[in-house]
């Protein structure tokens, strides 16, 4: 059974920092291309940043460009996501998000809430 843990949610104040970690099981890990997605009320669900599976390319919406930073670390197991500079829109839940061709499992998020 595929599971993909999140972990490190919580609340913060604007400018605050948080590492969000994400450790799936049942799978080769480091044959999946990892991704961190996010969903705020109201909104579409929007990707935030992904990771190639050796942890050479990264890519990442432009409203997280400069704040945010994706790894991996495929010993572990585990990928990473640390926000700094948070701001209150960036307040939503945050998946996990794995894909090795047409397969791809999602985890269950973890929320993130930025607020004075």
């Amino acid at each position: 059974q595929v599971q993909l843990v999140e972990s490190g949610g919580g609340s913060v104040q604007p400018g605050g920092s948080l590492r969000l970690s994400c450790a799936p099981s049942g799978i080769v890990f480091s044959m999946y291309a990892m991704r961190w997605y996010r969903q705020a009320p109201g909104k579409p669900r929007e990707l935030v940043a992904g990771i190639s599976s050796s942890g050479g390319s990264a890519n990442y919406a432009d409203s997280v460009k400069g704040r945010f930073t994706i790894s991996r670390d495929n010993a572990k197991n585990t990928v990473y996501l640390q926000m700094n500079s948070l701001k209150p829109e960036d307040t939503a839940v945050y998946y996990c998000y794995a894909r090795r061709s047409s397969v791809e499992y999602w985890g269950q998020g973890t929320q993130v809430t930025v607020s004075s």
